[in-house]
């Protein structure tokens, strides 16, 4: 009997805002209403499957089923708009719903702790959760990033519980922003050791793309924190290399250039910048806890990488005395043109501006928090002002020249010495 064939005479009371919702799905999204859930379910309703978003904000729900994206993400509303029409997206704040479908995507990852080991219990309580509600032959799809171990473990778990289901690791990849994009233009792996479940998993993103590398769960789940580990550490690098140029008056702008410069073995070399968000340090930080705290690399990569907001202000310190001056910080986000502010390195120059100087003052074109002001309030009211997010709205800003400016990202072309 099919998933299908068992639901098909139950009904459910939850609805999803016009219409009862389906006995039966072809995809439910568990954390379907967030930056990486609810683009992969729109993309998948929107190439006619029967989808079911999961989530527990009542207030966000009723934003996306009236075809607003709830964060910026470029082309997603489009594609929800169409899929609301076409009957393909449904959405739930019920667990149950979880039962009627053939695929159960999970997008709950593995956080770290204060003291930067892998915290568990978010991944295992959501799935003890789960699993009353998992029905023999579902499909279970790991989608972020996870402690490597967790699949297989999952697995086993899930066997003792009695509970007949295939679990898979099938990581997410895109940049936030451009998710919509990059889930039909990336290779999508995926990580199993049974030639069935890789099947399911292949007829599971067919309507997305075709390319797709089949690894085993521990090689899936160390492709994925392997790639974000690469990439903070070739930020590390950069800020360390801006570092070492200022402390010796040079401009690593300048430096930068002439490295690059149709010089295609330095094509790679990233510019300095705040290295942050919700999975680039986290990452590094579980490889470490997975290698008994012998990743030397990844914790260089995050003495650089975190220590570089210290560093920018106590180069302004040299030269200023801070007590008696008001800093901007103008961008909050923790990357450019997005409102995501999950971990983001201006919050941390705030904290220390706080004790460094007579006030502060933020801003973000994106973001609107109590005691936020405008740009041009910012800029006319502080005396320093660090460009924390290099948003394209900025780069148009008018500045006077008696303004001290700390440009990290040379955003505005000047460089930065300090």
């Amino acid at each position: 009997m099919t998933i299908a064939q068992q639901n098909a005479s139950d009904g459910l009371s939850s609805a999803n805002g016009r219409t009862e919702l389906r006995s039966h799905f072809d995809v439910v999204v568990v954390g379907g209403f967030g930056h990486v859930g609810l683009p992969l379910a729109v993309s998948l309703a929107g190439q006619g499957k029967q989808v079911c978003a999961l989530d527990i904000n009542a207030e966000v729900r009723e934003t996306i089923l009236q075809g607003k994206v709830p964060f910026k993400e470029d082309g997603c509303e489009a594609v929800l708009s169409a899929a609301l029409a076409a009957d393909t997206f449904h959405t739930s704040l019920d667990i149950e719903v979880v039962g009627r479908a053939d695929v159960v995507i999970v997008v709950i990852g593995t956080p770290v702790d204060r003291h930067l080991n892998p915290e568990f219990e978010p991944v295992w309580g959501l799935l003890k959760s789960l699993a009353p509600h998992f029905v023999d032959g579902q499909l279970l799809v790991l989608r972020s990033t996870v402690y490597p171990g967790t699949t297989d473990r999952l697995q086993k778990e899930l066997k003792a519980l009695g509970k007949n289901v295939d679990v898979a690791f099938c990581p997410e990849r895109i940049a936030e922003g451009k998710a919509m994009e990059e889930l039909v233009a990336l290779p999508q792996l995926i990580g199993s050791e049974k030639p069935d479940v890789l099947a399911r998993c292949r007829e599971l993103f067919a309507p997305l793309t075709a390319d797709v590398v089949e690894l085993s769960p521990l090689e899936a789940e160390l492709a994925k924190l392997f790639t974000n580990t690469w990439r903070y550490t070739l930020f590390a690098t950069a800020n360390q290399f801006y570092m070492l140029a200022n402390d010796h008056g040079a401009d690593f702008y300048r430096i930068h250039h002439a490295m690059t410069h149709n010089y295609p073995r330095a094509a790679s070399m990233p510019k300095p910048g705040f290295a942050a968000g919700p999975c680039l340090f986290k990452d590094a930080m579980q490889l470490a806890a997975f290698n008994n705290n012998r990743f030397y690399l990844g914790h260089a990569a995050m003495l650089v990488n975190e220590g570089l907001p210290n560093y920018l202000i106590d180069r302004l310190k040299l030269h200023h005395d801070l007590s008696q001056m008001t800093v901007g910080v103008l961008g909050m986000a923790f990357k450019a043109n997005s409102d995501d502010k999950r971990e983001s390195l201006s919050y941390k120059v705030c904290k220390i501006l706080a004790f460094e100087s007579k006030a502060v003052l933020r801003s973000d074109v994106y973001i609107d928090e109590p005691g936020f002001v405008s740009a041009d309030e910012l800029i006319d009211r502080c005396d320093v002002i660090i460009l924390g997010t290099p948003h394209a709205e900025y780069r148009d800003l008018k500045i006077p020249d008696s303004k001290i400016v700390v440009d990290i990202w040379n955003l505005w072309g000047g460089g930065c010495v300090l």
